[in-house]
């Protein structure tokens, strides 16, 4: 049995690439997205006509409507290739709006509604802002289910625990990224692998928090980096790989034991208002410049993106 076969018996594994030819060989049960990866995927020959496809056929809508429709056919053809659900993003643009997050999401979920695909297999994915959780607990108020991502700090974390969110995306190769760069010539590689990676530990430690405190919110360990934060993370509720990543783990047969689990913790459980969330992320160096970082860069992708639509229109 090699360890992504492995690894399903431990947690769900889900597929982390708007490329869905690619899906069937992995068989997960769930799919992400995001804008960057699908900018990825229409600029590759094998999709380039789905996006003129979705641009002809709209041609009177609005720049914004046209994007939508774009990500939620994307969503349709991930949906033929996996059993459970997909997640769809909001413009990254709009993570300190939440009024316009809470109008595009729901016009997302009613595309997926129109196309005959019910919430259950949809997760409207938001950016974990103080904005964006407010809109994201309102969402599943009206049974909008969400996936909070670019979360990089405990307090985002808790955030969303406390406020009945589906599922959340905290961030591992990201945090690596940050503590690697910061360290500098003093980073040695091996002191900071597997169970003592930085990335791996936040993870570990909401995953902790969360069943302690009985809190229902999925944790999704997301952004890997090499397939060790994967091995060490085994156990965690659900975990969102790349194809590159998930084909290494086809590759390799050693023993796959659960790494992660909840025995042994005492955290105390914490709650935050808007102010008690907004100084505990600035207090929070790597978190602050991790998100501010995610959001332009997921903001650049969809202007990118956008300019590929003109192109065609």
């Amino acid at each position: 049995m090699n360890q992504l076969e492995q690894l399903k018996q431990h947690t769900t594994v889900v597929a982390d690439t708007g490329n869905f030819l690619q899906l069937a060989q992995f068989a997960p049960r769930d799919a992400t997205t995001n804008p960057s990866l699908i900018l990825k995927a229409v600029q590759q020959p094998e999709y380039a006509p789905l996006l003129g496809e979705v641009v002809r056929a709209y041609p009177g809508l609005s720049m914004d409507e046209v994007v939508d429709r774009v990500l939620v056919r994307f969503g349709l053809e991930i949906l033929k290739f996996v059993p459970g659900r997909v997640s769809t993003e909001v413009d990254a643009r709009l993570s300190f709006d939440r009024d316009a997050t809470l109008a595009r999401a729901r016009r997302l979920m009613a595309l997926y509604e129109a196309a005959g695909v019910g919430r259950d297999r949809v997760l409207i994915k938001i950016a974990a802002t103080w904005e964006g959780i407010q809109a994201a607990a309102e969402l599943e108020r009206e049974g909008i289910h969400c996936n909070l991502t670019l979360l990089f700090a405990f307090c985002q974390a808790v955030a969303c625990g406390e406020s009945g969110i589906t599922l959340i995306s905290p961030f591992v190769g990201r945090i690596y990224d940050w503590f690697k760069k910061s360290a500098g010539a003093a980073w040695v590689e091996a002191d900071n692998a597997g169970a003592n990676d930085p990335g791996v530990k936040s993870v570990a430690r909401i995953y902790r928090h969360f069943k302690q405190h009985g809190l229902q919110t999925e944790v999704m360990g997301a952004s890997f980096r090499n397939v060790g934060q994967i091995q060490a993370l085994a156990g965690c509720d659900l975990l969102t790989i790349s194809p590159d990543l998930l084909a290494q783990l086809q590759s390799l047969s050693a023993p796959l034991p659960r790494a992660l689990s909840a025995a042994g913790i005492d955290s105390p459980r914490v709650q935050f208002n808007e102010a008690a969330f907004r100084y505990a992320l600035n207090e929070d160096a790597m978190a602050t410049e991790k998100l501010a970082e995610g959001i332009r860069l997921f903001a650049a992708d969809a202007v990118k993106l956008e300019a590929l639509i003109e192109a065609q229109r």
